[in-house]
């Protein structure tokens, strides 16, 4: 049993009960790109395109998430469609990619784009903030087109549009919210060269200071960071300030990055995608907290398993798509419709969950594998992958089809919060999967 209680509510809402990790999707559900805001109710809402394959980016639908304390979630889903029983693009059938959204004069407007020859953008509107969202229309770009809407509406009132990918772009929106200023288009405003900008810009102020926020590509020439430049303007010019978090390593093919800032109920967190399947695609949203020094700029956080909440609970099931850190082969992907799994495992790869609080003391650990043709080992080793092993499980071989069974080892005692490494070991190409892991007094 999964440490996730599901609720199907008219076929429209799902509502879970998410204990304290990342990511903060249910398994076998993928959503990337995420936008969060807080609205008029109180209520936080994270909107994101949706990965369905591990060929193409996004889907034709975009999917919704809120909560009210960060741990317990409602997933709003088909909140808008570009294809299918629920299109509201009526002039395209193409995917969609990253969304944002905005509330304003009673309506919510939802701001999406397609993956079509000419990344047309459009709009969409609602009543409500986890739509449906109906009646897409186009928005002319005037030339510029290129993908990753995001709206902003300063203090005064007035509405920002930027988007593009490695020369961000920028205009002020009409009254309407649903036309841009063609005299106010800029491009340029953060850039490769000088901010290592590549896409997916997100637009916030605190403090009376600007942060434009973004997937940066300034580290192993991937755009694995959310990165973040500041300015006094809303339209610049921005200084580069570096970079809040760091991607690389959730999956052996990860690629980009696509996130947002927001504050919800006096804490401020930066919201990410994590990739999966040894693939760039079927990605998860994921959150962590963050902070700000006295001159505005923001401290980098680490990619994390419990996110938003507490240190893992050792004495619970811990799912083992919840390691937020993967070296070698092994990736995490679906085995039934609504599990996941550490699968592909070869020799010397390793996985790490940070953090995992295990109260005043455990000394016994289970696992629950499906064992592959060739015998295995799993060391247990805490804060540090150099550090020795406080356990090891031994994986029996001779497994031809998959079969579940839960492995059991006492191990030296373990008190406090621990980061946890799981190391593997085994000749041939053909290791064991793995459900989930417990500890036990």
């Amino acid at each position: 049993m999964k440490t996730l209680k599901y609720i199907l509510e008219f076929n429209i809402l799902l509502a879970f009960t998410v204990f304290s990790r990342n990511p903060i999707v249910p398994p076998g559900i993928y959503m990337a790109d995420p936008s969060a805001h807080v609205w008029q109710d109180g209520r936080l809402y994270v909107y994101c395109s949706v990965d369905e394959s591990v060929d193409y980016y996004c889907s034709h639908r975009h999917h919704v998430l809120s909560t009210d304390d960060m741990i317990h979630w409602t997933l709003h889903e088909n909140s808008f469609s570009s294809k299918g029983k629920d299109d509201q693009v009526p002039y395209s059938d193409a995917l969609l990619y990253a969304p944002d959204c905005w509330f304003k004069n009673d309506t919510y407007f939802l701001y999406y784009c397609l993956a079509d020859q000419n990344y047309t953008e459009g709009v969409a509107t609602s009543s409500n903030p986890a739509g449906p969202f109906n009646n897409g229309k186009n928005i002319d770009l005037f030339g510029f087109n290129q993908i990753d809407p995001c709206i902003f509406v300063d203090d005064d009132g007035q509405a920002y549009y930027t988007w593009g990918q490695f020369s961000a772009k920028m205009a002020r929106m009409k009254p309407n919210m649903k036309e841009i200023d063609e005299s106010t288009i800029i491009d340029g405003v953060v850039t490769e060269s000088e901010h290592f900008f590549h896409e997916g810009g997100y637009l916030i102020k605190r403090n009376n200071i600007y942060y434009y926020i973004y997937a940066h590509l300034g580290r192993k020439n991937m755009p694995t960071c959310i990165g973040y430049a500041m300015s006094d303007a809303p339209m610049g010019p921005y200084t580069y300030r570096g970079v809040i978090v760091d991607n690389d390593r959730c999956d052996p093919a990860n690629w980009n990055n696509h996130g947002s800032v927001v504050a919800f109920k006096g804490q401020w967190y930066v919201f990410y995608h994590r990739a999966t399947h040894n693939s760039r695609m079927m990605r998860k949203a994921c959150v962590e907290p963050i902070t700000f020094n006295a001159d505005g700029t923001i401290c980098e956080v680490e990619m994390t398993s419990q996110g938003a909440g507490k240190p893992l609970n050792a004495l619970s099931e811990i799912d083992a798509a919840n390691a937020c850190l993967l070296f070698g082969n092994v990736r995490i992907r679906a085995f039934t419709g609504d599990n996941e799994e550490l699968a592909g495992i070869k020799d010397k790869d390793r996985v790490v969950y940070k953090y995992i609080d295990f109260k005043d003391g455990v000394d016994r650990f289970s696992i629950r594998v499906a064992a592959g043709k060739d015998p295995g080992r799993i060391d247990l080793v805490l804060d540090m992958p150099w550090h020795g092993a406080v356990g090891t499980i031994n994986v029996p071989g001779g497994g031809t089809q998959k079969k579940w069974e839960i492995l059991s080892a006492g191990i030296k005692q373990i008190k406090g919060v621990h980061a946890l490494w799981l190391k593997f070991y085994g000749e041939g190409e053909s290791l064991f999967d793995i459900d989930w892991l417990r500890f036990e007094k």
